[in-house]
């Protein structure tokens, strides 16, 4: 093959992939899926005023408001206010939770409809990772329906 076959068959590969994926993300969905949802990480705008899709969907961090570096305690992350179900249709895939930046865990759901989705994570924060005494939980869900969602909280490291 030579240079300008080469060149060509590579466009050629480029439009075509670009192509593929512009047509699977209008696809056919058993329920209607809101695009827009899956261009950003989703947050409550308003955590005093959610609307009834960011009580569904936005991450609930439970978590004492204060630890003790090195020692263990849990952190639950429950799914929105009002608990999300699991139908084969509209499920949650995963739920994380990470120490700002740095992952602490996750697990991966199926779409059983038997469990309202939550998560209880032990953890322990090495002093080094609050060095000013505050650290941010940040926990993230992502909905097939309706996209990535996340939260925060802080906590006191002493």
């Amino acid at each position: 093959m030579d240079r300008r076959e080469f060149l060509v068959s590579a466009v050629a590969g480029t439009i075509a992939a670009g192509l593929a994926a512009t047509a699977s993300a209008d696809g056919f969905y058993p329920q209607p899926v809101d695009q827009s949802l899956f261009k950003n990480v989703n947050r409550a705008k308003d955590p005093n005023k959610k609307t009834p899709l960011e009580m569904s969907h936005a991450p609930l961090i439970k978590a004492p408001a204060s630890v003790k570096a090195g020692e263990p305690f849990e952190v639950t992350v429950q799914v929105g206010e009002k608990m999300h179900g699991m139908a084969e249709v509209h499920w949650i895939e995963y739920i994380s939770l990470s120490f700002g930046n740095a992952p602490a865990g996750k697990l991966a759901l199926e779409p059983k409809g038997y469990m309202l989705p939550h998560a209880t994570f032990l953890v322990t924060v090495p002093k080094e990772a609050a060095p000013k005494g505050m650290l941010t939980l940040v926990a993230e869900q992502r909905c097939n329906l309706h996209g990535l969602w996340e939260s925060t909280l802080d906590i006191k490291v002493v």
